[in-house]
């Protein structure tokens, strides 16, 4: 079994910064890419970053220049640093991690979600 900890939501003003964290745990043997989403109140989940197992990142357009993503493969952890939030910003933020686990399956796990408010 593998388990995803999210942490580093909250509250913050636009213009304003937060940087998240997701831990994985458990059986891992590696991990593929890890990625970050985000779903707003009535619309659907949607990516926001994601980085391969050798570093290579994409971005939604909404997000370019403004966020970064960047993990700790020691540590299985995928980090997402939101800078200059703006109000549409504002979601549940869930990470996604592809896992290979000691039998070399693949498998995809999501984190519990962790809110994002941004006020204006």
């Amino acid at each position: 079994q593998v388990q995803l900890v999210e942490s580093g939501g909250g509250l913050v003003q636009a213009g304003g910064s937060l940087r998240l964290s997701c831990a994985a745990s458990g059986r891992i043997f590696s991990i593929n890419a890890m990625a970050w989403y985000r779903q707003a109140p009535g619309k659907q989940r949607e990516l926001v970053a994601s980085i391969t197992s050798g570093g290579s990142t994409n971005y939604a357009d909404s997000v370019k220049g403004r966020f970064t993503v960047s993990r700790d493969n020691a540590k299985n952890t995928v980090y997402l640093q939101m800078n200059s939030l703006k109000p549409e910003d504002a979601a549940v933020y869930y990470c996604n991690v592809a896992v290979v686990v000691p039998e070399l399956r693949v498998y995809d796990y999501w984190g519990q979600g962790t809110q994002v408010t941004v006020s204006s």
